[in-house]
């Protein structure tokens, strides 16, 4: 080779790997001095997304300490648990009682199946409390155990930032305990956020929600969201009177419109009162229970009422201000597309930083923050058709884009394919309740860009065509695919006829 060409084959090799290196120290000059720190990393949060990220920094060679608040079921500004809301107050125990409010239906189906079953079947919900306990102290443990086989030094206290290398940990008797650490890892979660109206205090939220002492015969649910969703069907599925308000005409402000629609006429079929365009002016208390009012003035009695209107960062104590650390107006950490701050030492992850708010999401970006800081390789979490479900009862499940985005993002005309069907289940219990499936599908490519359902096993379902968008599958590749029978999953490959044709220059359907 050229002596030339093999100096400037060299020279754009040295830049290279001199990039990717000041991407993680910030500085190159830094390299050498990583002995002044008592940490290579330092994580504020052991929740999903902060254990991932420590336990796999640490298996890049990376000493790692992570600091957490001490465990209790209901979190403060005080208290929280290794596995963070997740496990402890978040998807996990809420499926368990979407899991037991299931069985009330099924019971009752069952009788067409040939089971001889009592007209009162007795439902014990403090033996279900208990049990959903027993199993969040035991995933606890797991996830400790989980830090400490990996060689991850636990601290349990508050974790503040106190300079661009430096943390502090505010133990339970109050000693402060500080820490030095070569980049810092912000990875707190969020907390339930209160509507701000007379009687608020009168108010719970999910935290409390999947810890109540006992069952409430009436409820009133405040939220169109998945969390309002969720718990209406988990109490009305347990017997109880429930009445769920929101602000728009259908639950689930993001999805597709066609499904929002389904789900609210089967909560409607399971029981559930819609109040659609609807919200809450005052809570007062009295010997009857808790008196709500709507913006409409109608009053209605509740023993429980759930505020479940959203979700804010959880970064207020963390003295991110003092140290430099940009923040948006609810409190969101701002980072770059590696999940890099303002600041180059200091990173953050998951739901502190209001991207995408899913546990698996907090994961991945987890990962790919150990992958970019400690294993070399710059990475950046790809945020395109990621899964997701609402456990209400029967489930939502979607992939990809709604027709509603689609239609928003389309550069071309748009082809939707539907099947709406009574699952075989329903054709011997009588159960009048609907499946819809969903394909939306670019008419210039043949890819499907989008996939939803809303019926039982939909979570279980879409996960499976969820590794075929993401891997481009088209529509033919979908038609070619034999189905299994029977199931309500064969339906995604035997849908053969367009529903409709959306031309380019059309509009969303529905601003609902």
């Amino acid at each position: 080779m050229d002596t030339k060409v093999s100096y400037a084959v060299s020279t754009v090799e040295s830049i290279v790997i001199m990039s990717r290196k000041m991407l993680i120290d910030g500085d190159v000059a830094n390299a050498s001095g990583e002995d002044q720190y008592d940490f290579d990393l330092f994580v504020i949060g052991a929740g999903s997304g902060g254990v991932r990220a420590s336990r796999f920094s640490a298996q890049y060679g990376a000493k790692v300490g992570i600091c957490e608040l001490p465990f209790h079921p209901i979190s403060s500004e005080i208290i929280g648990g290794v596995g963070g809301t997740c496990v402890i107050r978040g998807c996990v125990p809420k499926k368990i009682l979407v899991y037991g409010a299931t069985f009330g239906p099924e019971i009752q189906d069952s009788r067409e199946y040939g089971w001889q079953v009592n007209e009162k079947v007795d439902f014990d919900w403090k033996k279900l409390l208990h049990k959903k306990t027993e199993e969040i102290l035991r995933l606890n443990g797991i996830y400790k155990r989980l830090l400490s086989n990996a060689g991850v030094k636990l601290f349990e206290g508050e974790g503040r930032i106190v300079g661009p290398n430096e943390v502090e940990v505010i133990q339970l008797d109050g000693t402060k305990l500080s820490y030095s650490a070569k980049q810092i890892l912000i990875a707190t979660g969020s907390r339930a956020q209160r509507l701000d109206i007379p009687g608020q205090e009168l108010a719970i939220t999910s935290d409390e929600a999947l810890s109540l002492d006992e069952l409430p015969k009436r409820v009133v649910v405040l939220g169109g969201g998945y969390i309002a969703v969720e718990f209406a069907s988990i109490w009305r599925g347990m017997g109880s009177t429930v009445n769920l308000c929101f602000r728009k005409e259908l639950p689930l402000r993001g999805f597709d419109d066609e499904m929002r629609a389904l789900v609210a006429r089967n909560l409607e079929g399971r029981g559930i009162i819609l109040h659609p365009q609807t919200n809450l002016t005052k809570l007062v208390k009295t010997e009857d229970g808790i008196k709500v009012t709507t913006d409409h003035g109608e009053e209605l009695m509740a023993d429980v009422v759930l505020f479940a209107t959203g979700r804010i960062p959880n970064t207020k104590r963390l003295n991110l201000q003092a140290v430099g650390v940009e923040v948006d107006s609810i409190g969101a950490v701002k980072v770059d597309e590696y999940s890099r701050t303002n600041v180059p030492s200091i990173w953050a992850i998951g739901d502190a930083t209001n991207r995408m708010n899913l546990t698996p999401v907090a994961l991945m970006e987890g990962s790919l923050f150990a992958k970019t800081v400690f294993g070399n390789e710059p990475s950046k979490p790809d945020y395109s058709n990621i899964p997701c479900a609402v456990f209400c009862i029967p489930p939502l499940s979607v992939v990809g884009l709604s027709e509603e985005q689609a239609i928003e993002q389309a550069n071309g005309d748009i082809l939707v394919y539907t099947s709406t069907f009574n699952p075989m289940k329903n054709s011997i219990s009588g159960r009048q309740e609907k499946t819809l499936m969903k394909l939306i599908v670019s008419a210039e490519t043949d890819k499907v860009i989008g996939a939803s359902m809303c019926g039982p096993d939909a979570a279980e379902i879409m996960q499976g065509i969820a590794i075929a968008l993401k891997c481009g599958a088209t529509k033919a590749q979908f038609d070619s695919t034999v189905g299994i029978h029977p199931s309500s999953a064969e339906e995604f490959v035997t849908m053969r006829s367009v529903t409709r044709r959306i031309a380019a220059a059309g509009k969303p359907k529905t601003n609902l």
